[in-house]
């Protein structure tokens, strides 16, 4: 399942409507080697328009986890977003970087390992 936000606004996209740009293609080739521990937790692909990422997101049972996709020479980002923002403002924690040397198997398997590494998986 894919999802769009925009304008705040959170919406499904049906497969003919989906976004066919490299993030969209990347994010959907990484999700096809998710393990299944991670697809049964609810993994979506996300295109968030507002804060400008298109990655998969994990409704994990401590919160939401993304991997985002990275634009030109950035690494990868997995990322807590935060029910509400902190003290200080922060929507989001960054859990971990990894840059993009691995092929979609190898950034799958390292998601689905850290995440079930640090109990965010049942």
């Amino acid at each position: 399942m894919e999802i769009k936000i925009s304008d705040g606004i959170v919406r499904l996209v049906p497969g003919a409507d989906a976004p066919m740009n490299g993030l969209a293609i990347q994010a959907r080739t990484v999700a096809n080697f998710l393990p299944l521990s991670v697809r049964r937790a609810g993994a979506n692909i996300v295109h968030n328009v507002d804060d400008k990422y298109t990655g998969i997101r994990v409704d994990t049972k401590c919160g939401p986890i993304v991997l985002e996709m990275p634009t030109g020479d950035a690494p990868y980002r997995l990322v807590y977003q935060l029910p509400e923002p902190n003290e200080t403002g922060r929507t989001e924690v960054e859990m971990r970087r990894f840059p993009q040397i691995y092929k979609p198997q190898g950034i799958a398997h390292i998601m689905g390992e850290f995440l079930q590494s640090r109990g965010f998986l049942s």
